[in-house]
């Protein structure tokens, strides 16, 4: 069992685990932290690697499941012009973007909501099964050693920190992207950028 924490389109580690593990939950009782993948995303545009990040209101809840969008700023619109400005040359954009726009036009009300509705949608266009949700569990192993049951990777996948996550379950590799004559493959990004460039054999490079 592994545990993750909600994300925004989140990146192609996260994916890959979905698709490794016969067994994930989404911890739905965590409070929520600034600058992480919980309210951002990172995708190649043509300038190189760009996060584009979605506001929340604060509140005295940080509880995930509580916090709200906020949708004064205009960042809807913003996100949809530098995705489509990003992967409009892409083979599989076209197919797959109004999915992803009609959500976000949409207006979930909280952060979970949001997530959860583009993680569903993105496993459903993956191939990978959805997660549950809900706390981590609180038993214990039966050695006595006081070693939780599940492997806790909610802070493992993050923005400010790189990962071996793909290259120890033996999937770094490159696949293709719109900007690569430019600036080689990157790594580290949405699982947007994969499914824009991949399409329908996203589902290999993540197994």
């Amino acid at each position: 069992m592994v545990a993750l924490s909600t994300a925004f389109c989140p990146p192609v580690e996260y994916f890959a685990i979905l698709a490794g593990y016969s067994s994930v939950f989404l911890d739905s009782s965590e409070l929520y932290n600034k600058q992480s993948w919980r309210n951002r995303c990172r995708i190649l545009s043509a300038n190189g690697p760009l996060d584009l990040v979605v506001p929340v209101v604060h509140s005295s809840s940080r509880r995930i499941t509580e916090l709200k969008v906020e949708y004064v700023t205009p960042w809807v619109p913003k996100f949809k012009r530098a995705v489509s400005s990003a992967y409009d040359s892409s083979p599989f954009f076209e197919f797959y973007c109004d999915g992803l726009f009609s959500i976000l036009d949409s207006r979930p009300e909280t952060l979970w909501e949001l997530n959860w509705q583009i993680l569903g949608w993105l496993c459903g266009k993956i191939g990978t099964g959805m997660p549950a949700a809900g706390a981590p569990p609180s038993g214990r192993d039966t050695s006595g050693a006081g070693r939780t049951e599940y492997l806790d990777l909610r802070e493992m996948i993050h923005p400010k920190r790189p990962n071996t996550i793909l290259h120890d379950m033996g999937l770094e590799k490159p696949y293709w992207q719109v900007f690569r004559e430019r600036f080689g493959f990157t790594p580290g990004l949405s699982v947007l950028d994969l499914l824009f460039n991949e399409g329908p054999e996203s589902i290999l490079w993540i197994k």
